[in-house]
């Protein structure tokens, strides 16, 4: 049988200014650092696919880059996205849209460190 892929196994958002990002979702999302991780990067222990941020990988330019991550649609779970919505507008986090339902609960999204566009559900 030949091999074939089973699905995602780690998300990496690639960034300028790592400290700035790492302390964004730490902050304002509440995520926590996975112990040890390399010099690169800040991985978060996610479960169940680890997630990152991490310096641009070699021949990416993101000062070329008006939108980082355009096309891809990152979607994080949350346990209550009314009180995390609540919680981004209160820090002040750009373009926090209304909570819609949706299929997989209450959703909204907003943007994220460096432009990106995140989408949170559940709760």
């Amino acid at each position: 049988m030949s091999a074939t892929v089973e699905g995602p196994d780690f998300v990496a958002l690639q960034v300028r200014d790592i400290p700035a990002a790492a302390a964004f979702f730490e902050e304002r999302l509440g995520l926590r650092r996975a112990p040890g991780g390399p010099d690169h990067a800040v991985v978060f222990a996610t479960t169940p696919i680890p997630f990152a941020v991490r310096e641009p990988l070699p021949g990416v330019d993101l000062g070329d880059v008006a939108r980082p991550g355009l096309g891809v649609a990152l979607w994080l779970r949350t346990t209550d996205a009314p009180a995390l919505r609540e919680r981004l507008v209160a820090a002040g986090t750009e373009d926090v849209t209304p909570l819609q339902d949706s299929p997989f609960g209450p959703t909204f999204s907003f943007t994220g460190p460096e432009g990106y566009r995140l989408t949170v559900h559940g709760g």
